[in-house]
């Protein structure tokens, strides 16, 4: 098997790691990395839990080849915090009270994180699109909701 020598940014941080050709970007988060936040749910792009930044983008990390990462900029959840403080949205959607089981919620937050990134002010509607590949069988959504909107307005 053939293995690539990749360069990358991993929250802040230069990495660079010996990758074979068929893993995943999600896989070398959870395995090589040990950022674990990045949850692996479906392993099929349909259910948003391994959703990170990719230059700025939200991408499925399970869909993500890690030789595709060579030269690129990654957020995971455990990037959004800051000098040990949550991130607005982390903060508003756990006052809000949309976290139940907690595994769609690293990938909510990074879509949410997104959003905001590139529009500070979304209506409802804006939300819902933004989450739309992000699946969560506990909370039904509006307390999601009502967390990225209160973060909008901090």
């Amino acid at each position: 098997m053939a293995f690539h020598r990749i360069t990358f940014n991993v929250n802040g941080e230069l990495e660079q790691a010996d990758v074979p050709s068929n893993m995943t970007l999600l896989k070398m988060l959870r395995e090589n990395l040990a950022l674990t936040g990045t949850k692996n749910g479906c392993a099929e792009g349909e259910c948003g839990a391994c959703t990170v930044l990719m230059n700025g983008e939200p991408v499925n990390s399970c869909l993500v080849l890690a030789v595709e990462c060579d030269g690129a900029e990654i957020v995971t959840v455990e990037g959004l915090a800051h000098d040990e403080r949550l991130d607005a949205v982390q903060q508003t959607i756990i006052d809000a009270g949309g976290v139940q089981c907690g595994f769609c919620t690293p990938g909510i937050l990074i879509s949410a994180r997104a959003l905001l990134d590139r529009n500070p002010q979304p209506s409802e509607e804006d939300i819902r699109i933004a989450l739309v590949g992000n699946l969560c069988r506990c909370t039904g959504y509006v307390r999601i909701i009502q967390g990225v909107q209160e973060a909008a307005r901090i």
